[in-house]
């Protein structure tokens, strides 16, 4: 318990340096500060939140692997996440950008009808998808993890049923989310989110030293049950569902093109757990953990950014206002590539340390440190390229096009996949993530290609 009274009060005392910058933010806005517009306003209060949420996060897995240590319990750990997140990314993933579009310009009377239509819809797949997945298990976690010692697979099929009821419930939250993003409430999604986060983090903190790494599976299943619970009165009154309403229809032709093709392409982390389940015990968690930091920061960049973003360029689209469409996709492309390029060099100046200075409160060596640090760095295409990516799609699905970057992501995933396993082999962990950051480097170049083609035919230019 030391170890993570330590981390507690470190934490704490952060926080409470932390609070009187809010606290100026909040009189800022109360008094007007007119250099504070409605649109950096939002900007900065989603950052802030999603700061905050990204922060527990990291928290929750750091954490767990500080507290135990790298090791069989933590590799079965977060390999055990590997086909629940699959399926979210799949599924989960591709709703944002297929409902936000079609709900935010749906008429009010409509919008909660249709909420709710398409809640239960989704609800029944992945309740379906659970129960498949859940006996199933044995097989897919052999299949995933080959390299695991046989007390390590049976850890891992426990832990992954857990993950699996946690997987249903976050497909419901996707919904939910999306619903509160198309009527523009923001702000409310990402306070229910950090509010659900400190409480399982609670949970969490009184329950690891007494069940062990069993209890963070369950510390995520207790998240995001509360966040459907808080998240599901904004659907409003219950509507019966209307399975066969204009706007349903619409988000499956529209789903269709990223189901198939994102089923394919989304399957990079469970190329990563098959390659570094090869390696010394250990080394699938240090990758996990390294891959997790920084698809925290890209979830920053995507609820602050992204998200807002793409209600804005849908309504360009519409009234075929091209110009307005390319100035705001050029105006978010680069504040996103300013944002994670200033983060990447301060993390290569400063991140060893950082590092170096929460392991001591734990079990984790200097040496795997140093690792963990040389695989962010080798995934700085991942962090740069892949926030930047996040936009250049969303102007794609603004425009009702889901097919061009599902195509762009299966090519590259696929020669993504060859980088990936000829650098396993010449650098181990550091050359996986060395073959991730071609992979978004080739996607992002791609994508900017073919929407300045398709802009330029708009404009006449």
């Amino acid at each position: 318990m030391s170890h993570h009274f330590s981390i507690s009060r470190h934490l704490f005392l952060r926080w409470v340096n932390f609070r009187p910058g809010i606290g100026l933010l909040s009189r800022s806005l109360a008094r007007g500060d007119k250099r504070i517009t409605p649109t950096s306003a939002l900007t900065i209060s989603l950052g802030g939140l999603a700061a905050a949420n990204i922060l527990l996060s990291t928290l929750i897995y750091g954490y767990v692997l500080i507290a135990i240590g790298p090791g069989p319990q933590t590799d079965a750990l977060f390999a055990s996440v590997t086909v629940p997140r699959l399926v979210l990314a799949v599924i989960g993933g591709s709703l944002t950008h297929v409902l936000v579009p079609v709900l935010a310009v749906q008429p009010p009377e409509d919008v909660s009808k249709n909420g709710w239509s398409l809640f239960l819809l989704i609800g029944f797949v992945f309740a379906a998808l659970e129960i498949g997945l859940h006996l199933l298990a044995p097989f897919w976690v052999s299949a995933v993890v080959p390299g695991f010692s046989e007390e390590t697979r049976l850890l891992t099929v426990e832990l992954a049923r857990i993950h699996l009821a946690a997987m249903v419930l976050t497909g419901l939250c996707s919904v939910l989310a999306t619903f509160y993003q198309a009527t523009k409430r923001f702000v409310r999604v990402e306070l229910i989110s950090l509010l659900s986060a400190s409480l399982s983090f609670a949970f969490l903190f009184w329950a690891l030293s007494r069940y062990g790494v069993k209890a963070a599976a369950w510390a995520a299943l207790l998240r995001t049950g509360l966040q459907v619970l808080f998240l599901l009165p904004g659907l409003g009154r219950y509507c019966r569902p209307d399975w066969r309403s204009p706007a349903v229809a619409e988000v499956w032709r529209r789903f269709k093109p990223l189901l198939f093709g994102t089923t394919y392409y989304k399957l990079g982390p469970i190329v990563d757990r098959f390659l570094s389940s090869m390696t010394p015990t250990g080394g699938l968690s240090l990758l996990y953990v390294g891959q997790q930091i920084l698809t925290l920061a890209n979830d920053i960049i995507y609820k602050s950014l992204t998200v807002p973003t793409l209600p804005l360029l849908t309504r360009h689209a519409q009234a075929h206002e091209w110009r307005r469409f390319r100035s705001v996709l050029r105006g978010r492309l680069l504040v996103v590539g300013i944002l994670t390029g200033g983060g990447y060099l301060a993390f290569f100046g400063l991140g060893e340390s950082l590092l170096i200075w929460v392991a001591r409160y734990g079990r984790v060596s200097e040496g795997d440190v140093h690792s963990l640090w040389l695989i962010v760095m080798a995934l700085v295409g991942f962090l740069i390229a892949g926030s930047m990516g996040q936009i250049a799609s969303a102007a794609f699905y603004a425009k009702g096009n889901t097919a061009t970057p599902t195509i762009v992501g299966v090519i590259g995933f696929t020669l993504g996949i060859a980088a990936k396993v000829f650098g396993f082999f010449q650098f181990g962990l550091v050359g996986i993530a060395a073959g991730t950051t071609l992979y978004y480097l080739l996607n992002l170049v791609v994508l900017l290609i073919l929407q300045k083609r398709e802009l330029g035919r708009a404009t006449g230019s």
